[in-house]
């Protein structure tokens, strides 16, 4: 199944745990991910068992196991109109079926989808709060195509953009930094927060793929301009070029940006193995762009949220996500990676930022 948009219409109507490593984290999950039943869809619960069967495996490292709680009406409007919330959940209560050519909901998808976004907030929150070191939010349906007023791509409500606005309406952040690495643009999430200069939103995408977005040039809008950066990368791409882009470009924006929280949209389908997108990452990369990001979170005193987004390779998906998990929760420095990959990139956009990104700044 590829991903592709069509019309929204109108619709009738402390789990106990293991605690190990270095690092404190949480695991935040609930059983209703497996009731949003997708049938033969690559979306599907499938993936939280792989996942959750691997980290039991490995002794769910360095992490405690927390049932989410479902988002409030409240946290959801901050980044999506009451319409599209009763939409939701007017359609599930009717039985679901088909929002769009590849996005479904069945009646238990309501409550799913509630306690995806409902956990992001509280990993947040919890983060912020000092409880925890960093925090994974493993649950689905995923989030980061679901744009205010629009369920799509897999998507019914955007889990990590509910993070961030709680994040700064209800847990004492003034600014987040959301750094998207699914292989697809994360739509949604740069709708939401295109006029706001309070969330700044970097997405690694392959270019050309669904949903068609995530052009350098949208930079966001009014006070958002410049906190809006899209890095479009080819088909093939690997891990190296992912990781240059990080290490050099994100990592110097986000000092001179000062988070008080990192959130991670972690879709793990830009792995060689995924067949839903083309890129060429592997395990191994999750495992430095992780690292990355962790020691850019001690550095500036913000902690770590990671929201699952897609992954479709059962395999790839789990083994990624136990590296994730492992990296962040134990030490060791994230292999350097070539500068010379990102330095396009770091010109286009030092414009926006030349504090962080000219050669002399230091930043970098």
């Amino acid at each position: 199944m590829s991903k592709r948009s069509a019309g929204w219409g109108a619709v009738a109507v402390k789990w106990p745990g293991t605690v190990s490593g270095v690092g404190t984290g949480l695991y935040l999950r609930h059983e209703s991910s497996l009731a949003h039943e997708t049938g033969s869809h690559p979306e599907c619960p499938d993936r939280i068992r792989a996942i959750e069967a691997t980290l039991e495996q490995a002794g769910w490292p360095g992490v405690r196991r927390l049932e989410a709680e479902p988002a409030t009406t409240g946290q959801l409007a901050r980044v999506h109109s009451i319409g599209h919330i009763e939409r939701i959940e007017g359609f599930c209560a009717a039985g679901g079926g088909m929002i769009d050519a590849d996005t479904i909901a069945v009646e238990a998808s309501w409550e799913a989808a509630l306690r995806a976004a409902g956990g992001a907030a509280a990993g947040a929150e919890r983060l912020l709060s000092g409880e925890a070191e960093f925090a994974f939010s493993g649950m689905r349906p995923p989030g980061h195509h679901a744009e205010s007023e629009r369920p799509m791509g897999f998507c019914l409500f955007n889990n990590v953009a509910v993070a961030a606005a709680h994040a700064i309406a209800d847990a004492g952040a003034a600014r987040v930094l959301i750094l998207d690495w699914d292989v697809h643009h994360g739509n949604g999430t740069a709708e939401i927060f295109d006029r706001s200069d309070a969330v700044l939103y970097v997405s690694l995408h392959q270019s050309p793929l669904y949903p068609g977005t995530g052009d350098p040039g949208e930079i966001g809008s009014g006070p958002g301009i410049g906190h809006t950066i899209n890095l479009p990368v080819p088909p093939g791409a690997n891990g190296e070029l992912f990781v240059s882009l990080v290490q050099h470009l994100v990592v110097p924006v986000a000092r001179q940006f000062k988070p008080d929280l990192i959130a991670i949209s972690a879709g793990y389908d830009a792995h060689a193995d995924d067949p839903l997108a083309n890129c060429s990452l592997l395990d191994a990369d999750y495992g430095e762009l992780t690292a990355t990001m962790r020691d850019l979170g001690a550095e500036l005193g913000a902690p770590l949220l990671v929201c699952l987004e897609g992954g479709y390779d059962l395999g790839a998906l789990a083994r990624s996500t136990l590296v994730t998990v492992r990296t962040l929760a134990e030490s060791g420095a994230p292999t350097p990676a070539d500068p010379a990959l990102a330095a396009a990139a770091r010109e286009r956009f030092r414009p926006q930022w030349p504090a962080a990104l000219t050669p002399s700044s230091g930043l970098g």
